[in-house]
């Protein structure tokens, strides 16, 4: 019975560290004007990357090796750079257009990019036989809750910011996305 509870543990902090990426991101993302309904939908899209990601990571990994992890968690660091940069951009050329806006493709991109790292736990986790159905939930709903969090605060704090809203929120996509990158 420890064996278990012990195992629970481990993919609960697992679950909160891969959430916790969710949750800056979305404290970043959530200084733009977001309504609630499409905080909702965010949240629950990013919840389910958490599902997917590391689900094909687990799959994989026990076909495959680690190697490939390296990659996806360079693609994840070069996209939310360039989805920061992009909305710094925005702010100060306030005539650009948003290119990627959690909105559509620009949402499965973000959600992606947030997941990507789910994927490199989920290939170590194919290899090691965890509980999958468990590990899966977990890492959906901690996600969710975490980008959920974060986005309201990050609403609630562009009230305080104004303008410079969009620089602090493209600014830590942007240190997010290096400290995938070289962290």
């Amino acid at each position: 019975m420890s064996g278990y509870i012990g195992e629970f543990t481990a993919l609960l902090f697992l679950s909160l560290a891969l959430g916790l990426d969710a949750f800056s991101v979305s404290l970043g993302l959530g200084m733009q004007r977001l309504r609630l309904k499409r905080i909702a939908l965010i949240g629950i899209v990013v919840g389910q990357f958490h599902v997917i990601m590391p689900f094909i990571g687990i799959i994989l990994g026990r076909i495959i090796s680690e190697q490939i992890g390296h990659l996806t968690t360079l693609a994840g660091g070069l996209l939310l750079i360039g989805i920061g940069a992009q909305i710094m951009f925005s702010a100060f050329n306030h005539q650009a257009k948003k290119i990627i806006q959690p909105i559509g493709g620009g949402l499965i991109l973000l959600a992606f990019g947030l997941s990507i790292d789910s994927f490199s736990v989920g290939l170590s986790l194919g290899i090691s036989g965890v509980k999958t159905i468990v590990a899966l939930l977990l890492f959906g709903i901690i996600s969710s809750i975490l980008c959920w969090v974060g986005l309201l605060l990050g609403r609630k704090v562009r009230g305080f910011l104004g303008v410079y809203s969009e620089l602090l929120g493209g600014s830590i996509l942007i240190g997010f996305g290096f400290q995938l990158l070289f962290g």
